[in-house]
């Protein structure tokens, strides 16, 4: 098993952010689990619970998407992706978590909050966040994209 942290951030110019805000998006059993278990830890530590926005989980998704098209887990075009978050949705602040192969949304959530830099932003100053769980259809083994921001 695998996760990475956003300490490793790297940035490509060859990305094109999409520019507009998205709305729609329709959330799997996983991501709905995955979401309703960082709000419970958060809360049960005293925070605030972070709220859903569509648009973060679309751009979750498209990296999901990266990663299995590349067969990599890493955090490849965060820059494009954090400043996609702070010029539609106006974030002052933007953290990302990703994982890859974890069965379930304990597990991954478990190993993030094992991983200091990845529970530093499971329980950073955040009042939103976005998720997608996608599976690769060649193997089955699911990626996780986990976007936090502050509003």
């Amino acid at each position: 098993m695998n996760a990475c942290s956003a300490d490793n951030a790297e940035a490509s110019l060859d990305s094109t952010p999409t520019e507009a805000l998205i709305v729609n998006y329709t959330y799997n059993d996983t991501e709905i689990e995955t979401m309703k278990l960082i709000n419970e830890y958060r809360v049960s530590i005293g925070l605030n619970a972070l709220e859903r926005i569509n648009h973060i989980s679309f751009k979750c998704e498209e990296h999901n998407k990266y990663m299995i098209e590349n067969n990599v887990v890493d955090h490849n075009d965060f820059v494009a992706r954090s400043s996609n978050m702070t010029s539609i949705l106006g974030a002052k602040k933007v953290g990302e978590n990703v994982a890859y192969n974890y069965k379930t949304a304990e597990a991954a959530v478990r190993a993030w909050l094992d991983s200091p830099g990845h529970k530093e932003n499971i329980v950073g100053d955040y009042t939103h966040f976005g998720l997608s769980v996608t599976t690769d259809p060649a193997t089955g083994k699911k990626y996780y994209t986990n976007i936090f921001v502050k509003i």
